[in-house]
């Protein structure tokens, strides 16, 4: 294939960079990041940077994807809320992981686009709704109200609360919030009486626009 010793190549570096969960490696290994990337730039593909994916999104940088992932420890009985399809690559590398993804959109263009490429290369544990993120999995089919893991692909000027009310007590969401141009990422752990918030790093993804987003953009 075109791009195999690229997706090889790229594996080594994340390695490198201090991701060492195999599961999350393996799931790198396996999927096609290319198949999700425009055709305008699919020869950096394997690169570890961010691609403009149109309609003012991106499609991530693989070292941030890997690292939310191995975060969150993942496994193979989890219901994961993932917000923000995007590309549909995050959601297709998760896939491999869990039990199920349910994915939410709010760009109609890009919702369609992933769906058709996941259907393409027949990942059948994923859910899909268009509508607004920072709500989470509301008035959305199959009905699921709490999650085991949730992971945010967009900056939030705090954490929603629909996210956390949808998280299981236990339950692990990551999400980047601060400013518009400088974020920080956030690991959340579900308590019974609220809940706790590490902070991992700086971030800077695009904004999670919606009621419990950014509502005035």
């Amino acid at each position: 294939m075109r791009f195999d010793d690229q997706r090889i190549i790229l594996v080594e570096n994340l390695r490198k960079k201090g991701i060492n969960d195999e599961k999350v490696l393996a799931a790198f290994s396996n999927e096609e990041r290319d198949l999700f990337v425009p055709e305008e730039f699919k020869r950096l593909s394997y690169l570890d940077q961010a691609l403009n994916i149109g309609e003012g999104q991106t499609i991530s940088q693989p070292f941030i994807v890997a690292y939310m992932m191995q975060v969150l420890e993942l496994n193979d009985n989890d219901l994961v809320l993932e917000i923000g399809t995007g590309s549909g690559y995050q959601t297709a590398l998760i896939s491999s992981l869990v039990k199920e993804v349910y994915t939410v959109e709010r760009i109609k263009s890009l919702a369609w686009k992933a769906r058709k490429i996941l259907k393409k290369i027949e990942k059948k544990n994923i859910y899909f709704k268009i509508g607004d993120g920072s709500k989470g999995w509301i008035d959305a089919y199959p009905i699921c109200e709490e999650f085991d893991k949730i992971i945010v692909s967009a900056g939030s000027p705090g954490i929603p609360e629909p996210l956390i009310s949808q998280l299981k007590i236990g339950g692990k969401m990551i999400i980047p919030s601060g400013e518009l141009d400088k974020q920080v990422l956030n690991l959340i752990t579900k308590k019974e009486d609220g809940y706790q918030k590490e902070v991992l790093s700086e971030c800077l993804f695009v904004p999670l626009i919606g009621k419990s987003g950014w509502n005035n953009l």
